[in-house]
């Protein structure tokens, strides 16, 4: 069980002052921002599968980003990345499966078709889930938001051998619980709008993922959730 609020150590961000490390010395790197919602799927999988010791957590400032890590590390010049055997590979969807079957570990995708064809489905879907839920925040949220989040609860009927999307915890809880962190708090601070109301399966999932040290460990606080939210949206009106 994990206690919340409760993080382990976080190096320092880089800035364009820091030093690069040493590049490609056969150290298997891991490149986030601590506020990065895509970054954060690939930390939470790493942790997971108990990798902290094979893959070294570099965090990057990215308002401040240093120059050598567009033009030594990722010609993307965004996060996450990860430096493995030679080469450096970016989409944090595509690294999360790629952690998850390259690296020792606890498996975070099924091997049951239903499950494993179900799974792919949603993962698939997460985009989708992301621009309808963040374009609710423009209009009537309370209303708007119900077809995106619906969508989840439904999907977290579709298993009853455990309380996740495929039942036991994986890399579609992954893919969605750091976007789900981020629009919980919003919604409530910007519409008085609990996202779980009349969700029994949403509200026990969130529950659920929250006993996860692998995630806590990665949360950001949701106050500096809210004041990043706002700062973005106040700022297009």
């Amino acid at each position: 069980m994990a206690t919340l609020g409760v993080q382990a150590f976080r190096p320092p961000p880089l800035t364009s002052t820091s030093d690069p490390p040493s590049l490609f010395d056969g150290t298997t790197r891991l490149y986030i921002s601590y506020s990065c919602p895509y970054a954060q799927r690939v930390w939470i999988t790493r942790n997971y599968k108990r990798l902290q010791a094979k893959i070294q957590l570099v965090p990057i400032d990215l308002q401040d980003r240093p120059a050598w890590y567009k033009e030594k590390v990722y010609p993307e010049n965004k996060v996450p990345s990860l430096e493995h055997n030679g080469k450096v590979l970016g989409e944090s969807l595509d690294l999360i499966k790629y952690v998850d079957a390259n690296f020792e570990g606890t498996p975070l995708f099924p091997g049951d078709p239903a499950k494993k064809e179900f799974g792919e489905h949603l993962i698939s879907h997460v985009d989708t889930f992301n621009k309808d839920t963040s374009s609710s925040l423009k209009g009537d949220a309370e209303h708007q938001d119900s077809f995106a989040f619906e969508y989840l609860e439904n999907a977290l009927g579709k298993f009853d051998d455990g309380p996740f999307f495929l039942g036991q915890f994986s890399l579609v809880d992954i893919a969605y619980i750091p976007f789900v962190e981020r629009f919980q708090p919003v919604f409530l601070d910007f519409f008085k709008h609990d996202i779980t109301e009349g969700r029994p399966k949403l509200s026990t999932w969130i529950e659920e993922v929250n006993k996860i040290d692998a995630y806590t460990e990665t949360k950001m606080d949701p106050q500096e959730i809210v004041d990043r939210f706002k700062k973005r949206y106040l700022s297009q009106q």
